[in-house]
């Protein structure tokens, strides 16, 4: 009788265990009504933003994987200030969002700007974006805005805030595997760090105005593997304004970018735009039925743009891609023609007859190519990346730049 008193028990204590186990996976729902975080934010929960938030100096915050953060005061132009660190993880299969309420996820709101962005001050140290899908961002800013307040960004009211801005030229940055998506400004605006922007998808984005990409000076930026479709202005507007160092330096390499630049109001831009003493070098990039080509304004001249692909559906798009519209530029080994429909690259599944207007992206597109497309084994993989062997340590874990591929574009075949 005594020994069964005993089994009793331990399976009475082994049954409560597990269910405090059990307990402990439960998503955690939590409301901030603004102040200061760090910790860890758990998986799969869901954390309201009424207020804006601030990661303090010298402290982290930890986003794990299926979390979704709410920012649910859409009056409030809510900013989520980084003075410390920021790491999101998510996976694949179970990303991070940060998004607005359920019901403000409109058609009608794609571009409106419902919440701020993410303002990372000169003594962000380090960001991971992994894995993460960030929507709705590019509000405008007030004069009780923190931005306005503390002079970060660009420090007055009025202003539409970037889903990114980085001000620490010493800052280690990695974004991969991301989407950016309905927001009504530029995606990053990047005033300083280290950077490796790959395998991310940025589309409909910018009200009437705004880059996916704006990099000025004090950045090392490897970006490559991206899709970009139908940015207000340029994919990439790469520039070494305000001659912070180091001198901005860009690799942007097998990226594909469609639709870029048509739904600005005033003729400027259309795929990437090179200014101001940037040292750019831009490869293997695939450039679709796109306002302009590249184009450079006093770039450095060690800038090289090569091994670029042009496509356009129909003839003023052609046009513009060649050197005979102003500051357009075109490489040695380009691929692009000078009739409409030449070149085609053979998409699995987009209508290259879409309206270059349309911002309305489809997840069911395939942008990945056909096993005859002219794009294959048509790059380059002659050129040595800021970042592909040292690295950017984030975390304590070191992320290198992807090797380029020989096929032109982001994704090369099926």
């Amino acid at each position: 009788m005594k020994t069964k008193a005993i089994l009793s028990l331990l399976i009475g204590f082994t049954l409560f265990f597990n269910a405090c186990k059990k307990d402990e996976t439960v998503p955690v729902a939590a409301t901030f009504d603004g102040g200061e975080v760090s910790g860890t934010w758990t998986k799969n929960g869901t954390y309201t933003i009424t207020g804006h938030i601030i990661i303090p100096e010298g402290k982290s915050l930890t986003i794990e994987e299926g979390a979704t953060v709410i920012f649910a005061d859409t009056s409030l132009a809510t900013e989520f200030l980084v003075y410390g660190n920021l790491y999101c993880n998510g996976t694949a299969t179970n990303p991070i969002t940060f998004t607005v309420p359920e019901e403000l996820r409109t058609t009608e709101n794609a571009m409106v700007g419902l919440w701020g962005g993410i303002l990372a001050d000169s003594t962000c140290e380090e960001i991971l974006l992994n894995y993460t899908t960030i929507e709705y961002a590019g509000a405008l800013t007030t004069e009780s805005s923190p931005s306005v307040q503390r002079g970060l960004y660009k420090g007055t009211s009025g202003e539409r805030l970037p889903i990114l801005w980085t001000s620490n030229t010493s800052g280690r940055y990695v974004i991969t595997n991301c989407t950016f998506r309905n927001f009504a400004e530029d995606g990053f605006y990047l005033e300083g760090g280290s950077f490796i922007i790959s395998n991310n998808t940025f589309h409909t984005s910018g009200l009437t105005g705004g880059e996916a990409v704006n990099v000025k000076s004090g950045c090392l930026v490897d970006a490559s593997y991206n899709l970009f479709y139908s940015p207000n202005t340029n994919a990439f507007k790469l520039s070494n304004a305000d001659s912070r160092e180091p001198q901005a330096t860009v690799y942007a390499y097998n990226n594909t970018i469609l639709n870029a630049g048509w739904r600005r109001p005033s003729v400027k831009g259309g795929s990437i735009w090179i200014e101001t003493n940037v040292k750019a070098f831009l490869y293997d990039n695939m450039i679709a039925n796109c306002r302009f080509g590249i184009k450079n304004s006093s770039a450095d001249a060690s800038s090289i743009y090569d091994y670029n692909y042009y496509y356009g559906y129909d003839q003023t798009c052609v046009d513009q891609f060649q050197t005979t519209t102003s500051k357009v530029v075109r490489g040695t080994h380009d691929i692009g023609g000078t009739t409409a429909g030449e070149n085609d690259p053979l998409f699995i599944n987009y209508p290259l007859s879409t309206d270059m207007n349309n911002s309305a992206f489809d997840d069911t597109w395939n942008f990945h190519v056909g096993s005859s497309s002219p794009a294959l084994n048509a790059g380059t993989t002659n050129f040595t990346r800021t970042f592909g062997t040292s690295g950017i340590s984030v975390n304590g874990i070191i992320y290198t730049s992807p090797a380029p591929s020989v096929n032109i574009g982001a994704f090369g075949t099926n």
